[in-house]
């Protein structure tokens, strides 16, 4: 079908996760569109989109309109007209509804509010991603769902923890526990959601209060409706203040389209979509690095180098006599060992937690029973790790040892002259120094997991691809994109402008690989030269399994190291050495296979109500009357009874000696009243304020202590 005589405007929103095409007529209807994620190739994203609307639509002539975050690039090389984000979203809402008085729209790494009573009033995020659409899928990767799957689960939620959204590095120091210690998914995902919208109203709102008729906008918000729930209910909207206007998800696409005033860069819709075939070449901006491997006999030549590094293998089910066990629960994975009297590991298991690391545990025990032979037994117990309590609770093991020690234990059966250990698992870092057999010093990347395992998977995941095939595509990348040492925000940004350049997946991901080592050496280490870690330099953790980065490592520190072909679970054979070496024929009194593998327990939350602190807790109920609670930040929560001392409180004098001051009566304040928040350094400076004001004849009235609804009432 030709309509080469009708012209159409094409609307297109490069966002940095998505493609949206609107396609509007001369009435400013919508006669296609499409929304689709572009794993990081967005000419051929919207090639397709556009052959899609060929199908529909036929020849003829458009005049391509661009925005978003990944559409500036693109349009100077079309020639085509670019509307700022913002600018777009405006347009559409006062065509579309016009009664808005605000607008939040969320998107994959952006979010704005947008005011319109009183003059347009346009915020919108920064360099930071939090509390996004790409924070919300990096949270689903944490509990083995997607977006969809988080709105599914948040509709049966019961309670809602406190957790950050400044970015998705601090939102997992917040999940990675509660996952750990057995909150529901349920649970979870409302509290994800809800971080979403505390970081949206304080970030952006910064105060100014959202009122009127609120318009919700964006791909998140369009296809999430228990997020959108989450919003309604936190700015207290009722039905008719809600505006839902049809395709939200599209409204940047349509704005871009409305802005349209001339026909300079009009085309034929074939003609663009060869255009996008052929690719556009970009220039780079991203700085570029050193291809890991020269070529394949490259890569020979360091995988029968790394080959040696073997642990003593035997079959579980062919052995007998004493096993000692070890479980490493980890951030993100569990990780189990077997090892027999000799150190050799007779049966390992490495698995994702799933969301629950005692229900992936048990799952291995099940295969251990079901293999070892009757007359072997395990002896002896070990846990360590994020999970080390709840697990050694639950199985009653008999040991819980710290994840260095059990790392150390481990490092040193390859090397037994190990001077440093560097460790990156899926959401830790650590670099453990070893001086004269004993541990000398530990760093932890503490707050910050960009250049983990977890960083690298969700990276991955969002590219489409598994971590597996994303590691095997750096291999021999010809441009590895530098992302320099930066936090998982900015790397974003980083790689989003990378792909506005054209480079491939197999770039971003040797760049990453350079970029988990940099963060190691030099943000978590922080070390000026690579020759200070040590000479006999252990590496361990999953995150090593990545050959592109272990050679990024070899090309960054400039010599070699010691991976063992068990790198993954290096914690657990640790610990299974350690119940080896403090066995001393003890009577064990981990449960037996049979009582683990039905092992009947319940999960539950509760807030504890022995001080201000109402801390949410997390009560686990085992067979027997047992229980593991966490969550709680002391004694009082576990239901034991504070031990009464004559000791002076003298946090308690502190805070009296410091408010307690008399304020002058109303009738004798003659020149008004001065409040003052009880925040930041008024805790040391009210003495003087309340001194300095009395004596010039005003009253000083002070905010109360802090609560939760002190704290919410400030998110506006």
């Amino acid at each position: 079908m030709q309509n080469t005589e009708k012209t159409y405007v094409l609307g297109i929103d490069i966002g940095s996760t998505t493609v949206k095409i609107a396609i509007l007529d001369s009435n400013h209807d919508v006669v296609f569109s499409d929304y689709r994620r572009h794993y990081a190739n967005i000419q051929g994203t919207l090639a397709a989109q556009l052959s899609d609307a060929f199908e529909k639509i036929g020849e003829v002539n458009i005049i391509p309109m661009i925005t978003g975050s990944g559409g500036l690039t693109l349009s100077k090389h079309l020639k085509s007209t670019f509307v700022q984000e913002v600018v777009a979203v405006a347009t559409a809402l006062k065509a579309v509804a016009p009664q808005t008085d605000v607008a939040i729209e969320l998107g994959g790494e952006d979010a704005k509010i947008i005011y319109f009573t009183g003059g347009i009033d346009q915020r919108m995020n920064g360099i930071c991603a939090g509390g996004t659409g790409s924070f919300i899928d990096q949270m689903a990767s944490l509990l083995q769902t997607d977006a969809i799957g988080l709105n599914e689960y948040a509709k049966n939620y019961k309670s809602i923890y406190p957790i950050a959204a400044r970015c998705g590095v601090f939102a997992k120091t917040d999940v990675q526990p509660l996952i750990n210690e057995g909150a529901t998914r349920e649970d979870l995902s409302a509290s994800i959601f809800q971080a979403v919208v505390n970081q949206t109203i304080s970030g952006l709102a910064c105060g100014k209060p959202i009122r009127g008729h609120v318009a919700f906008l964006g791909g998140p918000l369009h296809f999430l409706s228990e997020l959108k729930q989450a919003f309604i209910r936190t700015l207290n909207l009722t039905g008719e203040y809600i505006v839902d206007p049809p395709n939200s998800h599209l409204f940047a696409a349509i704005g871009s389209a409305l802005n349209c005033e001339s026909k300079d860069s009009m085309i034929g819709i074939s003609d663009l979509i060869k255009k996008l075939r052929e690719g556009i070449k970009m220039e780079h901006e991203v700085a570029r690095l050193e291809p890991l491997f020269k070529d394949e006999a490259d890569y020979e030549e360091f995988s029968q180098r790394h080959f040696g590094h073997s642990v003593k293998t035997g079959k579980l089910e062919d052995y007998s006599g004493n096993i000692f066990l070890g479980i490493d629960a980890g951030s993100t994975t569990t990780k189990i060992a077997l090892v027999g009297e000799d150190g050799s590991l007779l049966w390992n298991f490495y698995s994702n937690n799933h969301g629950s690391p005692l229900a992936t545990a048990i799952k291995a025990i099940k295969e251990v029973k079901d293999k070892i032979r009757p007359d072997a037994k395990i002896v002896y117990s070990c846990s360590t790790g994020y999970g080390e309590a709840l697990l050694k609770a639950a199985f009653m093991l008999d040991e819980g040892e710290v994840e260095t020690i059990a790392h150390y234990y481990a490092a040193a059966f390859f090397e037994p002259n190990v001077d440093c250990i560097l460790d990156i698992g899926g959401q830790d870092m650590k670099c453990i120094r070893i001086k004269d057999g004993t541990v000398d010093s530990v760093q932890l990347n503490e707050a910050c997991s960009a250049g983990c395992g977890s960083f690298i998977e969700t990276f991955a995941g969002s590219l489409n691809f598994s971590v597996q095939n994303f590691a095997k595509e750096a291999l021999f990348a010809k441009s590895p994109v530098d992302l320099g040492t930066r936090c998982t925000v900015f790397m974003n940004s980083n790689v989003k402008q990378a792909q506005k350049e054209g480079a491939t997946v197999a770039d971003i991901s040797a760049g990453l690989a350079y970029s988990v080592i940099k963060n190691a050496l030099f943000k978590v280490i922080k070390i000026s030269n690579a020759a200070d870690l040590g000479k006999h330099i252990v590496v361990q953790g999953g995150t090593f399994y990545n050959d592109a980065v272990l050679r990024a490592f070899e090309k960054i520190s400039g010599g070699f190291v010691t991976r063992p072909d068990i790198a993954g679970i290096m914690g657990a054979f640790g610990a299974a050495l350690i119940a080896r070496e403090r066995y001393e024929n003890k009577k064990t009194t981990m449960l037996p296979l049979d009582e683990i593998i039905s092992l009947q327990y319940d999960t539950s939350m509760t807030r504890c109500r022995g001080c201000n602190n109402n801390c949410v807790m997390t009560v686990n109920k085992f067979e027997g009357g047992r229980n593991f609670i966490s969550g709680n930040r002391c004694e009082r929560g576990l239901g034991k009874d504070r031990v009464k001392k004559d000791v002076p409180n003298l946090y308690d004098y502190k805070y009296h000696r410091m408010f307690d001051y008399e304020p002058l009566t109303p009738d004798k304040a003659f020149r008004g009243t001065v409040g003052i928040p009880r925040v930041l350094n008024m805790y040391e400076n009210f003495p003087f304020w309340a001194t300095f004001f009395r004596n010039l004849g005003f009253r000083t009235v002070l905010s109360p202590m802090s609560t939760k609804k002190i704290y919410e009432l400030g998110i506006e």
